[in-house]
């Protein structure tokens, strides 16, 4: 079973890439009804490094949704033109934990006018996937509403700071 999104985010790729690897704005995408935290005594990576990975937690504050293993995998296609995140991780415990296949992958690319193709695939399957696909498609209506209020956030040009600043 497939989940999939498609949207235009009003900052430019690079700060989209940026913006993926990073665990805060990953935090940020579910917050503020679901919190994200390490799992163990190992603190959050500061950004996803390709061929990374790391335990998470998932919770409201009071009830545990479960635990996640976060795996990333980058790679390109079309020359560079279109970069992938992949989440090759897997739910741990839990609801997710009851689903046998669990493939996420990101995709941004420029558009023509500046901004950002953000496209994202997630694949579930398993004897529960049934029942788990349609509070998962509403989590991700969610993350589309989120992901397009956050992305204005995200353009960071240093150079242009301090050429200002200068």
């Amino acid at each position: 079973m497939r989940i999939l999104q498609k949207l235009v985010l009003d900052c430019d790729a690079d700060a989209a890439w940026r913006a993926l690897h990073s665990p805060a704005v990953l935090a940020e995408l579910y917050g503020p009804i679901v919190r994200m935290r390490p799992l163990g005594a190992d603190p959050m990576p500061l950004q996803w490094e390709s061929g990374s990975d790391a335990a998470v937690q998932l919770d409201t504050g009071a009830i545990p949704l479960g635990s996640q293993l976060i795996a990333t995998v980058d790679r390109e296609k079309e020359g560079g033109a279109v970069r992938i995140l992949r989440d090759v991780g897997m739910p741990l415990t839990g609801p997710l934990g009851s689903l046998d296949v669990w493939d996420h992958q990101m995709a941004v690319s420029a558009t023509a006018d500046g901004r950002t193709l953000w496209r994202e695939r997630l694949t579930i399957g398993g004897p529960t996937a049934p029942l788990l696909w349609l509070p998962l498609w509403a989590m991700w209506q969610v993350r589309g509403v989120r992901l397009r209020k956050l992305a204005r956030t995200w353009a960071f040009d240093p150079e242009a700071d301090a050429a200002e600043a200068g």
